[in-house]
């Protein structure tokens, strides 16, 4: 606490008693899916380049992929750019002037998070 502050509010600093709500669960959710993004967008393009380069670095990379850990690799990224979409979506539906009340951003923030879920089942079916 400042000494100069007036205010006599004790400071909670334990990040596990602290309850966020729905919102900041989404948008802190919005901003991880964007950053795995980042990041996956690298491997996608090695993948791009390694199907580019010989028949026999296609058949490798075709090989690489029906491993069970790329497919899980790629069901990650297809649920996060779901996810990320779907948050996208709602945050434009929002800057258009609807939902923008405490109520209506945890109405939307959980219409986000089960469109998501039935989307990254959709991409586990599709999969596997």
């Amino acid at each position: 606490m400042r000494p100069t502050s007036r205010d006599q509010r004790p400071v909670n600093l334990d990040l596990g008693t602290i309850h966020l709500p729905i919102t900041a669960y989404a948008s802190i959710t919005h901003r991880v899916t964007g950053v795995a993004m980042f990041v996956a967008s690298f491997l996608m393009l090695w993948a791009l380049d390694q199907s580019l380069a010989s028949e026999a670095s296609f058949d490798a990379l075709a090989d690489t992929l029906a491993s069970l850990w790329a497919k899980l690799l790629i069901w990650a990224t297809a649920s996060a750019l779901s996810y990320h979409a779907l948050a996208g979506l709602k945050h434009l539906v929002m800057d258009a002037g609807f939902g923008e009340t405490m109520r209506g951003g945890v109405i939307g923030a959980r219409v986000v998070f089960v469109l998501a879920a039935f989307a990254a089942a959709l991409w586990g079916v599709a999969l596997w």
